[in-house]
């Protein structure tokens, strides 16, 4: 028996199986990547580490989207309180997005760059080559393309039926994540103008609009599973969006201390991005405070793990570990060490993939015709998954900010003539990557764990 409100709400299924597809193989290529950083040669004839990166970050990238686009086909209609626009199309985007991302994982892993870029018409349109945005161009217009038949898709369903305030914030984080993309197909030959707008697409997504998104689905399910009034979570969360895209925009100035820009941005992108934190601790505040004030106690108690725990991390990662050195006069000596790759890993765990597990937990026990929730085995295996990922994401991140630490000692802060040179001090490090990877491990087998728990109630699934 389905437990669904809207039928049209099943389409978000697809898109969720195949984001979990595709974090499990980015986990994978994560572990590749930190074994290649201790034991140089591991599979450097078959996945060499350049590849490894970039299979890693655009699984990221790519299963994050698909988490966000399931995301918003579940919870849209439920909200709008109407059937989706059209479920057909949701489903021919899926299999384009689905086919275009494997074509170009497989790219990657099967064909040297450049002849990838060769093949796909690069040297007509050049777009590629850049760090996140590696993607051939052929493969950026098919995103275009699914994302404008996305956003036709979710907006007119929203515009034919209820307007809250959780479907105008979530479409205005999708209409700005695909605007922001536009900029990923200008690649100027001015390596400082390159950079310049690589971060429009880069930090005005994870630092911007994205958290327009992770809001609007955390206030969803707040509202779910804690039966608080609407008015309530909706008035936090024009508080937190309004901190966010503020404290956001403005600092992307962060960036541009390294890019031959006036001076001044030192001072707006301290000042601001000083000021990012805030709306991070507000949604701490917000969510602890609104399930402490329950009026019901809902029986997916994994989702409301989930969402606490997006709050908590996402704060510690994008918040914490961002402030620590994001001031101009600390990002002098720290900028591109492993504190950016500790900043990086919490604040993409704790803020983007924790919501998508969040709706997927409270989701997919709906969408497989379960019920409101899992068994409570199910549950107990997905909570140790919760707790096994979590942990060995702060140990990671505790890792690389001590290998960071030393780095900046070693290579940074002596006198001229004093320092190491990169090299000798990325041997200094060895310890904290082996760390790093022993803590990648667990972070797998709590992976592992999260998945199974699907395997648990599969009798019940119609």
């Amino acid at each position: 028996m389905s437990t669904l409100k809207f039928q049209s709400q099943s389409v978000a299924t697809p898109y969720f199986i195949f984001a979990l597809i595709l974090f499990t193989g980015q986990i994978i290529f994560g572990l590749v990547m930190g074994l290649q950083y201790v034991v140089g040669d591991f599979l450097a004839g078959t996945i060499p580490f350049n590849v490894a990166r970039m299979v890693h970050t655009n699984l990221l990238i790519v299963w994050l989207l698909f988490g966000f686009m399931g995301a918003a086909y579940f919870l849209v209609p439920e909200e709008s309180e109407t059937e989706l626009y059209s479920p057909k199309l949701a489903i021919v985007l899926f299999w384009v997005f689905a086919a275009a991302g494997t074509l170009t994982i497989l790219g990657y892993l099967l064909v040297p760059y450049s002849t990838l870029a060769q093949i796909t018409g690069n040297e007509y349109f050049p777009t590629m080559g850049r760090e996140f945005l590696e993607q051939p161009t052929i493969t950026k217009i098919g995103i275009v393309i699914v994302c404008l038949g996305f956003l036709f898709n979710i907006g007119m369903t929203i515009l034919r039926g209820r307007k809250t305030v959780i479907n105008i914030v979530l479409i205005t984080g999708l209409i700005g994540l695909a605007v922001f993309f536009l900029f990923s197909f200008y690649n100027p030959d001015n390596i400082a103008m390159d950079k310049l707008f690589w971060w429009f697409v880069v930090h005005l997504w994870v630092e911007g609009v994205w958290e327009l998104i992770m809001g609007a689905i955390l206030a969803f399910i707040l509202i779910k599973i804690t039966g608080v009034d609407r008015e309530i979570i909706e008035k936090w969360l024009y508080v937190i969006i309004a901190m966010a895209l503020i404290s956001g925009l403005l600092g992307t100035g962060h960036h541009f201390f390294w890019l031959a820009t006036p001076g001044y941005w030192q001072w707006i992108g301290s000042v601001f991005s000083a000021l990012e934190p805030l709306p991070f601790f507000a949604m701490v505040l917000y969510a602890f405070n609104m399930v402490n004030n329950r009026r019901r106690e809902h029986p997916n108690k994994a989702a409301t793990l989930w969402a606490l725990g997006t709050a908590v991390m996402a704060f510690l990662g994008a918040g914490v570990w961002g402030f620590l050195h994001t001031l101009a006069p600390v990002n002098f000596y720290t900028h591109g060490t492993q504190i950016t790759a500790a900043h990086g890993h919490m604040a993409f765990y704790g803020a983007y993939v924790m919501i998508v597990l969040t709706i997927i937990s409270y989701a997919m026990p709906k969408l497989r015709g379960v019920g409101e929730a899992s068994s409570n085995k199910a549950q107990v295996i997905e909570m140790w998954g919760f707790w096994l990922m979590t942990v060995a994401m702060v140990f990671i991140t505790l890792f690389l900010t001590g290998a960071g630490i030393l780095q900046v000692w070693l290579q940074r802060l002596p006198e001229s003539g004093e320092a190491l040179n990169f090299m000798a001090t990325q041997d200094k490090l060895s310890i904290f990557y082996w760390a790093r990877e022993a803590a990648g491990v667990v972070f797998l087998i709590g992976l592992i764990t999260y998945l199974s728990n699907f395997l648990v109630d599969k009798k019940a699934v119609k």
